[in-house]
């Protein structure tokens, strides 16, 4: 059990002067640009969904596996997704991303 002080703490960008990714280096082995994308601690946070050119909310949390497998936890849309699958390599098919458009796709105000 983690206490919401402590989530509050993991999510929030701990990038030097709130930054994103892009600003410390370029993506190597990544499926998403880095810009729009900060960090916690151990998770990716959504800064801004139109920088990052994924769907999603600012504030989002995020991880991903090495078999593709993800997880999302979107604070504003009230979402949690866990996606569990083996596919290997991740680049293979943009599995991922395919599925964020479902979800928020799916979602119905």
């Amino acid at each position: 059990i983690v206490g919401r002080k402590t989530v509050e703490l993991m999510t929030a960008n701990h990038m030097p002067n709130n930054g994103d990714l892009a600003s410390m280096g370029v993506p190597v082995f990544s499926e998403t640009t880095y810009s729009g994308i900060g960090f916690g601690l151990g998770v990716s946070v959504m800064l801004n969904p139109a920088q990052a050119q994924i769907l999603g909310s600012p504030g989002e949390y995020a991880w991903g596996g090495a078999a593709s497998t993800a997880f999302w936890v979107d604070p504003v849309e009230e979402q949690i997704v866990i996606f569990l699958t083996q596919l290997m390599p991740s680049s293979t098919y943009p599995i991922r991303r395919e599925l964020r458009v479902l979800t928020y796709g799916a979602i119905v105000d």
